[in-house]
């Protein structure tokens, strides 16, 4: 008799059923925002890299400082927190007469991008047909590794890079006195 009515018992069934279902819901509304945060950071580092590279691409000539001050607003755009993690690189880009693209300056925060490419030298991988004879172009490059918030569930970090082409708007070549 205990048995059959304990059979038959309904109450609780719903606590159960929350129990098992739960931490599932819990771990979809975890991953759900955490795909959302990376989504964001990515759309973040693309937009810093276009800006950073619009700002220059906007100017007559510039420096070494007024250049520093163009990334930091690159930076604060990827993350006010000014993360250590973050490399952008500026690169003015000049075809040659044979239209070979070679570097004209180049300026750089942070250590995840490769070294600057010295005066002169072929930029290597530079898209075929961009630019033509004696033209010039503003590269920009940024590299951001993103670590997310449940590192514990999600433990590679994502790494963004991208590149960004400007041309000189009101010069045929940006001039920086200072750049290396």
């Amino acid at each position: 008799m205990f048995l059959t009515r304990l059979l038959r018992d309904q109450r609780g069934v719903s606590a159960v059923e929350f129990a098992m279902i739960a931490p599932i819901m819990v771990l979809l509304y975890l991953g759900l925002a955490a795909l959302t945060l990376v989504m964001m950071a990515e759309r973040r580092a693309g937009h810093a890299a276009s800006i950073v590279g619009d700002l220059v691409a906007q100017s007559t000539s510039v420096n070494a400082a007024t250049l520093t001050d163009i990334i930091q607003i690159g930076t604060a755009i990827v993350d006010p927190g000014a993360p250590s993690d973050l490399s952008i690189r500026i690169t003015n880009v000049q075809a040659d007469a044979g239209g070979v693209a070679r570097v004209v300056w180049s300026v750089s925060v942070g250590t995840a991008l490769p070294k600057l490419a010295p005066k002169n030298s072929v930029v290597a991988g530079f898209p075929v047909g961009l630019i033509a004879a004696n033209e010039s172009i503003v590269k920009t490059d940024l590299r951001f590794d993103y670590d997310s918030f449940i590192s514990q569930i999600l433990p590679n970090v994502v790494r963004f890079n991208e590149t960004y082409y400007h041309r000189p708007r009101r010069t045929e070549v940006i001039a920086c006195a200072d750049c290396t």
